[in-house]
């Protein structure tokens, strides 16, 4: 098995307040809260994951990182510059690695934008989610709209060249045209890059126990249209379900995920995907953060991925992707020939689903409204028996 790029992912778990949404790991910021003392627990549990790993990981260079939480922009551009300085003693790092932060627009945060560019930090994803100041308040959102505006502004005037902003549409009793003046807003500051999706209600959260009333199927169909166009008509080509970038400004941490590549995952709750010789294991961190913090070792568990499994997780992610996937790809990550999962191709092919080339498979724009469908026949799939 020949081994794929290799991402790492740092989990910061801490937000200043938890979004009635959310159904990340993250917890409501303390008085007590140590950044050190987190800083440090992330360095071992890097240092955990190479001994575990060993040369898997240290015999390949880190394309990507991203950092995200929680609100990782709470923390010091100082903390970040540890870190990483630390992340590059133990590994290597690609020269033009992409090094993505998630942050807030909120005014104390983005007073930091200048010291994370310094840091060694190229990209921001800032989570906007609305500019509407109603709907700024019914998902629980700490910032004002004016503040999201400026938000960009302040992470050009840093030096960013490269930010993506987060928007939702399909909110509590929005319209589609208050979804279109946020996109319109979003586009006006020129991100190079634009996370547009539905807002979705997940057990574990506040809204999974008090549901809002949110638009019908017809209304988030339209509004799904509708932006799509605009996105399409100012530039901005869609690569995934919901990601849209100009000037080939794709997130290439998220496109590793999507076409089932490797990541370490370190921080609390943190997960990673580690091809081991002819094995690929899934691992996951500790979720409490003081737990996380205190315990020696921050391994929650790991598991090898089954046989049977593996061409529905890797279909799980690329078949997002408008531009499919290579044959050749998906044979060097999954070490399994394209044809073993020939019946499922030539099913989903006929039924207008996917497109085959010799090099190529890709969903079409219908096979991307049933991609449930598509993934359920994965799931159910019986491999062929190994010799």
């Amino acid at each position: 098995m020949s081994l794929p790029p290799l991402s790492l992912y740092i989990h910061v778990p801490w937000c200043e307040r938890k979004c009635p949404y959310c159904d990340f790991n993250s917890h409501q910021v303390r008085s007590d809260f140590d950044e050190p003392l987190y800083i440090k627990a992330l360095l071992n549990d890097l240092d955990d994951d190479i001994n575990r790993f060993g040369s898997s990981v240290t015999d390949r260079s880190v394309e990507t990182i991203f950092i995200g939480g929680g609100t990782p922009s709470l923390f010091s551009s100082d903390s970040y510059r540890i870190l990483f300085a630390g992340i590059k003693e133990r590994l290597k790092v690609a020269s033009d690695a992409e090094i993505t932060l998630e942050a807030n627009p909120g005014s104390s945060e983005t007073k930091k934008f200048e010291g994370f560019y310094r840091a060694g930090i190229n990209r921001l994803s800032i989570g906007v989610q609305s500019y509407n100041k109603t709907h700024l308040r019914a998902l629980g959102r700490v910032h004002s709209a004016q503040e999201a505006i400026n938000a960009a502004t302040f992470a050009k005037l840093a030096g960013f060249k490269n930010f993506n902003l987060d928007l939702m549409f399909g909110l509590p009793e929005q319209s589609t045209e208050q979804a279109l003046a946020d996109l319109k807003q979003a586009i006006s500051l020129s991100p190079t890059h634009l996370s547009c999706y539905q807002l979705t209600i997940e057990p574990n959260t506040l809204f999974y126990n008090t549901p809002p009333i949110t638009p019908d199927d017809e209304t988030l169909w339209d509004m799904q249209n509708v932006l799509q166009e605009l996105l399409a008509s100012k530039d901005y080509e869609q690569y995934e379900v919901s990601a849209y970038s100009k000037d080939a400004k794709q997130c290439q941490h998220n496109l590793n995920y999507w076409l089932f590549g490797d990541y370490l995952g370190i921080g609390a709750g943190a997960h990673g995907k580690i091809t081991k010789q002819d094995e690929i294991i899934r691992t996951w961190k500790i979720k409490h953060p003081a737990t996380y913090i205190e315990r020696e070792s921050k391994v929650g568990g790991q598991n090898p991925v089954e046989h049977q499994q593996v061409p529905f997780e890797f279909m799980m992610n690329a078949l997002r992707l408008n531009n499919g996937f290579s044959i050749k790809m998906f044979e060097e990550r999954t070490s399994m020939p394209v044809s073993t999962i020939n019946p499922l191709l030539e099913k989903h092919n006929s039924q207008d689903l996917i497109q085959i080339s010799d090099t190529r498979i890709l969903p079409t724009e219908f096979g991307h409204n049933m991609l449930n469908v598509m993934l359920q026949d994965y799931l159910d799939f019986r491999l062929p028996a190994r010799h």
